[in-house]
């Protein structure tokens, strides 16, 4: 272990959502000199989606990009004894491990892998518990299919005192991976509160990878971001008072106390009191700090005691979704769009939930050099209808392909997606109702 007193932990982030880039993650465990590489690969729907997949293949509820993320980390991060702690367990954390821990003996390495569990409260949920969107019952909004409590820092921290080289988890809150990590590494104390806002600050700085570098900046012309073909991920230098947020030189992107202050505002609700489960945060007092060079110093997060509960996502099926586009082109392709989108709101009167209806573009017809022709236009006509089962909903796309010789003349490029609704709602649960475990084992080589 480091003398923290004088050296700061490192620590990047190599993913902000499940499709992220998969190449900055390794440019950053390159050349980034880590401690620490966190991939936060988890939405609120990501979870929910995952546990459907497990209804067909029992093995299928972690992250289907798993193996493809970790197969070009492992041996690196292996060889410069950088920790990786990543939530690509997603609603199967058990099924992730056993993958890593193949893709691991495949490559020749033996791991120690943790794997995290205990935050699906499915079984334990209350149906007749509110939501914190509506206040209504969440069992008022349809057939829950999943929910998962937001775990924190204490598991990560956990598997890393275990000898974790790879922590696998499923559902813990997006800056508590990084806090767990911190804690860790400087032997904080997680009842903390003042280490514990401090981590959460740094945590929620880097959970979303290339926004804070800029991604979610770009604007132009009222914010300009450099080499967004290829944006670097961020990373931290941390000590216990404060943080340096960067990138590695030669990558794109941007990091100044405009991008930084950006992140720190997302999603955060009263920046007073941000609850997480390790912390209530205070952001009100952080200050935001230019070095240059696409370096920002934080510091100046308050915290006081974390919620009771624990914060719940819930998936729940709202029906099927029905989206069909239909093209009609050349002189008055507009006028045609718009008597297609009549005909087939006529047909469909009063069958769906929910009706939407846009006229997307009005570009000229290309020729085969690329090149407009003079006097075309192109409509693309786009619907989309909500309806409760999946047959109802499909009406809608065989209304659109019957426009080809039913409807106004010149109608083609039809494309029809039907697909189940999966809706999200928060609710709280006690902390009892998380059984949470950390399980270590090595893979063998």
């Amino acid at each position: 272990m480091p003398d923290v007193a004088t050296t700061a932990t490192r620590i990047g982030c190599g993913a902000g959502f499940a499709g992220d880039r998969f190449e900055p993650a390794l440019d950053l465990l390159e050349r980034g000199n880590l401690d620490y590489l966190v991939l936060e690969c988890l939405a609120e729907r990501t979870i929910a989606a995952g546990t459907l997949r497990r209804r067909t293949d029992p093995q299928g509820g972690y992250d289907p990009f798993l193996e493809r993320r970790l197969a070009p980390l492992l041996p690196v991060a292996a060889a410069r004894g950088v920790k990786l702690v990543t939530n690509l367990g997603a609603a199967d954390p058990t099924a992730g491990g056993e993958a890593a821990a193949r893709l691991a003996r495949r490559l020749g390495l033996d791991l120690a892998i943790a794997v995290v569990t205990g935050d699906d409260v499915s079984a334990s949920l209350d149906i007749d518990r509110p939501a914190l969107e509506d206040g209504l019952p969440l069992g008022d909004h349809g057939r829950l299919v999943s929910a998962h409590a937001y775990l924190g820092a204490d598991a990560v921290k956990t598997a890393l005192d275990a000898g974790a080289d790879l922590v696998i988890t499923g559902r813990v809150a997006d800056p508590s991976l990084f806090v767990g990590c911190l804690a860790h590494h400087r032997g904080w104390d997680l009842a903390d509160t003042a280490l514990a806002a401090h981590g959460t600050l740094v945590g929620h700085l880097l959970e979303c990878a290339g926004q804070v570098t800029g991604g979610y900046f770009a604007d132009p012309p009222l914010s300009e971001v450099p080499g967004l073909a290829h944006l670097g991920f961020p990373l931290a230098e941390v000590t216990d008072t404060e943080a340096v947020i960067t990138k590695l030189p030669g990558t794109g992107g941007r990091i100044d106390a405009a991008t930084v202050a950006e992140q720190l505002a997302y999603e955060i609700g009263d920046p007073s009191c941000y609850p997480t489960p390790d912390v209530r945060a205070d952001f009100t007092a952080v200050t935001v700090e230019n070095l240059g060079g696409d370096r920002v110093k934080v510091a100046g997060a308050r915290g006081s005691r974390a919620p009771d509960d624990l914060k719940v996502s819930v998936g729940y099926q709202d029906g099927y979704r029905c989206e069909a586009e239909i093209d009609y082109a050349g002189t008055g392709a507009r006028r045609r769009a718009e008597l297609a989108g009549a005909i087939v709101r006529e047909r469909t009167a009063g069958l769906f939930r929910q009706f939407h209806e846009d006229l997307l573009g009005v570009d000229p017809v290309r020729q085969p050099d690329g090149q407009p022709l003079p006097g075309s236009g192109r409509c693309r006509l786009s619907l989309t209808a909500r309806a409760n089962d999946a047959d109802t909903a499909a009406r809608l796309g065989e209304e659109v392909t019957a426009l080809y010789t039913n409807g106004p003349a010149g109608g083609g490029g039809v494309r029809v997606t039907t697909e189940p609704v999966l809706g999200v709602l928060s609710s709280t649960v006690g902390r009892a109702a998380a059984t949470v475990s950390v399980a270590v084992a090595r893979s063998g080589a």
